[in-house]
């Protein structure tokens, strides 16, 4: 009976021992419940990282981020560690910070960067296009979190994709409005992108359309060939008759 508690003792002394010495990362701003840092872009993201109680103080610690050794001043190593993320940029989001002992990396602690962002979509363009010609209008509509809907519309209505021959698509990241044979009547006006962002709103962007004659374009290249032909041609011609256009002056 003694040996079964002593055993028992021993595992439980085990257990606490192997969840007491480690790391621990303290944020600002804070973890929520799933690890995550909720943090917005151009934002600053503080990281400290501290030895366990039963840790001495003088054990070294390394910062990955993605599993890439983030470089420290060697008084930022030993007991303690900070990182300071400033400023958030995009390809944050999603990165892991990982705090490990640099002698045993089963001891270590992991916090994700979750950055949040509006679509870039602001102010106005004026766009000239000539009648007959294709009018495409781009719109950045790259947020996180992904914008839930995304509105064209022309003079305050939406587009007619049936009678303006609109084609409207979306990608990952931006809305395209096309027209592959422009009228001046159907196709001239203001028009407006909007993306809704369900954390942060509306975001619009302006388009000044202007409708313009249709020009009539030579090819360049093609003419200047011909005209080097027609002269190639006339000094071919003037050098095999240059001998009788001699005997014609001696006359």
């Amino acid at each position: 009976m003694k040996l079964i508690f002593r055993t028992s003792l021993l595992h439980l002394l085990l257990y606490c021992v192997t969840h007491t010495v480690g790391v621990d990362i303290k944020t600002d701003p804070p973890v929520d419940g799933e690890g995550l840092i909720q943090t917005e872009l151009n934002n600053t993201v503080s990281l400290k990282c501290t030895v366990g109680a039963d840790t001495p103080n003088d054990e070294e610690l390394v910062w990955l981020r993605d599993g890439m050794t983030v470089n420290l001043k060697e008084e930022n190593k030993k007991g303690a560690s900070s990182v300071c993320v400033s400023p958030v940029i995009y390809d944050d989001n999603e990165a892991t910070f990982t705090c490990q002992l640099k002698r045993d990396a089963t001891h270590k602690a992991s916090v994700t960067l979750r950055v949040t962002y509006p679509p870039e979509l602001s102010g106005s363009e004026e766009v000239t296009v000539e009648e007959e010609s294709t009018l495409v209008l781009t719109c950045d509509i790259w947020a996180n979190p992904p914008v839930s809907t995304v509105e064209w519309t022309r003079n305050g209505s939406m587009v007619d994709l049936f009678e303006g021959g609109f084609v409207v698509t979306i990608g990952g990241s931006t809305s395209q409005l096309t027209v592959s044979k422009v009228e001046r009547s159907l196709h001239e006006g203001t028009y407006m992108c909007t993306a809704k962002s369900p954390k942060y709103g509306p975001y619009s962007k302006t388009f000044y359309v202007t409708a313009t004659d249709k020009t009539i374009k030579f090819p360049l290249m093609p003419t200047i060939a011909a005209i080097v032909v027609v002269v190639l041609t006339a000094l071919l011609a003037v050098v095999s008759r240059w001998k009788k256009i001699v005997k014609c002056f001696k006359k």
